[in-house]
């Protein structure tokens, strides 16, 4: 069991350690900290952490760091975040404001968040399944082409140009519309990609021009609902793990991997647990299980019109923790806010 002083030596090591990236001694943490004891005192603490594996000396006679346990227990025991200042929280409102639909302000969110942390940002996109379509909107591009926008009540838009079979006049474009629009407007996603699916099946008679045209758009509209309904997520930084190589003991490839696959981030952040703040953090050996014990991962929960996903970073162990879970607590609270705001004005 540690004392409260023990914790207050375990938050001064890896405070200092995450500062200055140097192993931390008793005589550093008696100068730049306000204890009261003497050095002794502190390394007898010390090693007192050393014994529950919350530090370890990396190597002999040097200062100690802290273990993967040891920034669990810091986490775990942070009695604040540290505040967002004012520039912080003036950039992520000049990041997020006025997007062009969800997509762009997604990839704002992670392009604020890695520039305000230096972490790889994550944000996961909402799940669609409770979405419903709210628009198919086609559009002739002369001959044959046309693009086909597809938009959810939760502010996702596709677009996809494709070519149908035979030439269509503009009243033609007007038939496929109202036809798409009984099809499935209104419609939940998995509702509408059955009744496209219906449509598509049934060959009870031979299809006139405008039928065929009907088919090859909801052809094209049922793929775009099956990505909506597929977990995706947004990344941004990735770069930044080449530049902070140094602070992982291994190779950094395995992350470099689970950033390109995806599946790998989508698993452990499905199974992170949050705090009653919306808040978690995987640390170190807990991501062992996805291959990715060199790296921590901090979310936090965000609200889509009644759907929830997670904003989120990934990094080394070696992190500023306080700051790092503010800012994804502070980034979050604003997208929710955005998409609360623009669910209301519809």
């Amino acid at each position: 069991m540690v004392s409260e002083r023990g914790l207050q030596v375990l938050r001064a090591i890896v405070q200092d350690y995450v500062d200055t990236h140097e192993p931390v001694g008793s005589k550093a943490i008696v100068e730049r900290h306000q204890f009261g004891v003497s050095a002794a005192t502190i390394r007898n603490d010390m090693a007192l952490l050393e014994d529950e594996e919350l530090i370890a000396a990396p190597h002999t006679s040097s200062g100690r760091v802290p273990t993967d346990k040891g920034y669990r227990v810091f986490v775990d025991h942070l009695a604040d975040l540290r505040p967002l200042t004012t520039a912080q929280r003036s950039a992520i409102s000049s990041f997020l404001n006025d997007p062009v639909d969800l997509d762009d302000l997604l990839v704002r969110t992670v392009r604020a968040l890695t520039q305000l942390t230096g972490q790889v940002a994550i944000v996961q996109y909402p799940s669609f399944a409770r979405a419903s379509v709210s628009h198919v909107e086609v559009v002739h591009l002369g001959g044959t082409r046309v693009v086909i926008i597809v938009v959810t009540d939760t502010g996702r838009v596709s677009q996809r140009v494709t070519f149908l079979r035979d030439d269509v006049l503009d009243g033609d474009i007007d038939q496929i519309k109202a036809a798409m629009a009984r099809l499935v407007t209104g419609s939940s996603v998995r509702d509408a990609a059955q009744a496209i699916a219906d449509l598509l099946a049934d060959e009870t008679r031979p299809p006139s021009r405008v039928d065929e045209a009907v088919r090859t758009v909801a052809r094209i509209v049922a793929e775009e609902l099956d990505e909506f309904r597929q977990d995706r997520l947004v990344m941004a930084g990735s770069a930044t793990l080449a530049r902070r190589e140094g602070d992982f003991r291994g190779s950094i490839y395995p992350l470099l991997e689970a950033i390109e696959e995806q599946v790998t981030l989508l698993r452990l952040m499905g199974e992170m647990v949050a705090d009653e703040h919306g808040l978690a953090a995987s640390i170190g050996r807990e991501n062992d299980p996805f291959g990715l014990g060199e790296a921590s991962v901090l979310t936090s929960d965000y609200d889509a019109t009644g759907s929830r996903a997670r904003v989120g970073l990934l990094g080394p162990t070696r992190m500023d923790y306080p700051t790092n879970l503010a800012t994804v607590r502070a980034v979050a609270h604003y997208l929710s806010r955005l998409l609360d705001e623009d669910d209301t004005s519809h």
